[in-house]
């Protein structure tokens, strides 16, 4: 069996550390090719440490040389580069096979690009770059050749419940809809008025799933969910009204799809990415995860319920969104992205987050977003028009 190449994009993050888990358990089928980290140093040493790449690369040149003097006092020769064109080089390199899409945010939409247009395996936890620019990603998908995973658990779990051949549309397949699961985060059930006074230590304690700050601020706004229906419509050629977003507070059905025939099919498992990461790592066979066996007797209920869009509007705006198209979505990611930056600074209350997107989204014109430039462009604008309202508040 001949070892495949991987680059993880955001190794240092909870989806690479989950991915180089499951790497190392098969030593027999992966090597690691590349690790990136934005800023963090001291982990990404001891990654390079450990799996032994042949490239490492940081957000600036200063913590690069850092890097790379530890490395070379260790003996080890890796390669040491810094900033975005080392980061699309790391993905599109000739020899890499797979590519782990982890980087969080805007920022991983020009690597996630790059494997692409290299007609890699990509895996993609990285849901923005579908958010921002969906229809260029797609197509970019079917011009290159390259072979598309998603890793988020929820649309891991509906891929793997559809078809083999799911495209051209969803009813053509006997499915008539796509149900989306949300554990709904640690303020399930809180009124709009309790929510005002959530701090960011709350919004960071998942009761599931262990995240980076970001995404579980994301999580308890139910953005998250928002991204992942946007999400869900390009990988799945669906329309936002064939997606129903279903609360279910344990995080064990991870989604599911219906079918004409009153079918409902379900991935259930334990809450551990490295569930669908050793899914999509070794696609169509399947590996040791790492992950213990469910037990169902020891969880003994399934609830579900509707999400509260009142007290949580992000998946109204996202839906929105979605609906409107074009750069509708990339304007939502990019005033998410500075609404709970702010939060998390102390700058702007939970409730906040949605007002800041919404006013964003009104105050911006939808354009088509036929090029990357124009969809990085009005990226920037939406920034620059959420800081403001940021200052004016």
């Amino acid at each position: 069996m001949r070892q495949q190449c991987v680059t993880v994009l955001g190794a240092t993050g909870s989806i690479g550390k989950s991915t180089l888990d499951v790497v190392a358990r098969h030593p027999e089928r992966y090597r690691v090719h590349a690790l990136t980290a934005h800023r963090s140093r001291e982990a990404l040493l001891a990654q390079c440490l450990r799996h032994r790449p042949r490239m490492a690369v940081l957000g600036t040149e200063h913590d690069a040389a850092w890097l790379r003097a530890r490395l070379t006092e260790a003996g080890l020769a890796v390669e040491v580069r810094a900033g975005d064109e080392a980061l699309v080089e790391a993905a599109g390199a000739v020899e890499v096979d797979v590519v782990m899409a982890a980087i969080v945010g805007a920022a991983g939409l020009l690597p996630t690009l790059a494997a692409v247009r290299g007609g890699k395996r990509v895996l993609l936890a990285n849901k923005e770059a579908l958010v921002m620019s969906g229809a260029l990603f797609m197509e970019a998908v079917e011009h290159h050749g390259a072979t598309l995973l998603p890793i988020d658990s929820e649309h891991n779990a509906i891929y793997q419940c559809l078809p083999s051949e799911h495209r051209g549309g969803l009813a053509r397949h006997g499915v008539t809809q796509l149900l989306l699961t949300a554990s709904g985060g640690p303020f399930r059930g809180w009124s709009a008025a309790r929510l005002a006074s959530v701090t960011p230590e709350q919004a960071c304690a998942h009761p599931n799933w262990s995240m980076g700050r970001k995404i579980s601020v994301d999580s308890a706004t139910l953005m998250n969910k928002g991204l992942e229906l946007i999400e869900a419509c390009w990988l799945f050629d669906a329309r936002p009204e064939q997606i129903q977003v279903v609360v279910h507070p344990q995080s064990v059905i991870h989604s599911m799809a219906a079918y004409s025939d009153g079918s409902v099919l379900a991935q259930l498992g334990n809450p551990d990415m490295r569930t669908p990461i050793a899914y999509g790592l070794a696609w169509p066979e399947r590996i040791d995860a790492g992950v213990e066996a469910l037990d169902l007797f020891q969880i003994a209920r399934l609830d579900f319920e509707a999400p509260d869009e009142r007290a949580f509007p992000c998946l109204r705006l996202a839906r929105d969104a979605m609906a409107a198209g074009g750069t509708a979505p990339a304007v939502l990611n990019a005033a998410n992205e500075v609404a709970v930056d702010a939060f998390l600074s102390g700058r702007l209350p939970f409730v906040g987050i949605g007002e800041l997107v919404e006013a964003t989204l009104n105050a911006l014109p939808v354009e088509a977003g036929r090029d990357l430039d124009t969809i990085l462009a009005m990226d920037a604008h939406a920034r620059t028009l959420a800081r403001q309202w940021l200052q004016q508040r």
